[in-house]
């Protein structure tokens, strides 16, 4: 059966966020005075910004510092790197929008990220009118792996949830998605780690190795 509905993660899936994510964190390191070595970014892959600047505040006894006033500098100097023109999509992404809406296949975005930097992103790579629906998870109580933002998702696209098909680059992102009963495809995302994406229906290394007129569930 065809997917009556497409849903994409955005971090690492439409945008190569990673690297930009690397930076932001050790320029906010370094602007409140945090010693961190770059090489321990790789055991943050997947978490959020909170956890890192939580366990690094702790570890430096800083109890002068506290964790929003970091977290608020990150997402400041992330989103103005996106206004810069510094993101970059992930190869294929774009194309596979495309490719979509011109089979008719209704589009959604389902992100953790922020909703500026959702809504920076959406206008800085001219892809805001392919969607149907966008929704941050900054937006909702609990984010993924909860699996809330793609059931409200797929009801604000007016189908049932066995009926959607998502892409995915992290384990959390996963299994928000099968939680939500639907079918999954994990993608292996140059520069999110060594995702545990075994949850996933369907594993792909490159974009272009799903073809629009030919997805089933």
């Amino acid at each position: 059966m065809r997917p009556a509905a497409f849903i994409f993660d955005m971090d690492g899936v439409i945008i190569d966020s990673e690297l930009l994510h690397s930076r932001t964190k050790l320029d906010t390191c370094h602007h409140f005075g945090l010693p961190f070595d770059e090489k321990d970014l790789i055991h943050y892959m997947g978490r959020t910004s909170d956890d890192m600047f939580a366990e690094v505040i702790a570890r430096e006894h800083r109890d002068d510092l506290r964790l929003e006033d970091l977290v608020s500098y990150k997402r400041e100097h992330y989103l103005s790197l996106i206004l810069q023109g510094e993101a970059k999509p992930i190869p294929g992404a774009i194309d596979l929008i495309r490719a979509l809406h011109q089979v008719h296949i209704p589009l959604a975005l389902a992100t953790s990220s922020w909703q500026k930097v959702m809504d920076a992103v959406l206008d800085s790579f001219a892809i805001r009118l392919y969607f149907q629906s966008v929704l941050s998870g900054s937006t909702l109580p609990k984010s993924k792996p909860d699996p809330t933002i793609y059931r409200l998702s797929a009801e604000r696209l007016g189908v049932s949830p066995q009926t959607c098909m998502v892409l995915e680059d992290t384990k959390s992102g996963v299994t928000a998605a099968k939680r939500a009963g639907m079918y999954c495809i994990g993608f292996r995302s140059p520069h999110s780690g060594g995702q545990d994406l075994s949850l996933a229906d369907r594993i792909v290394d490159k974009l272009s190795e799903i073809v629009p007129d030919k997805l089933t569930l």
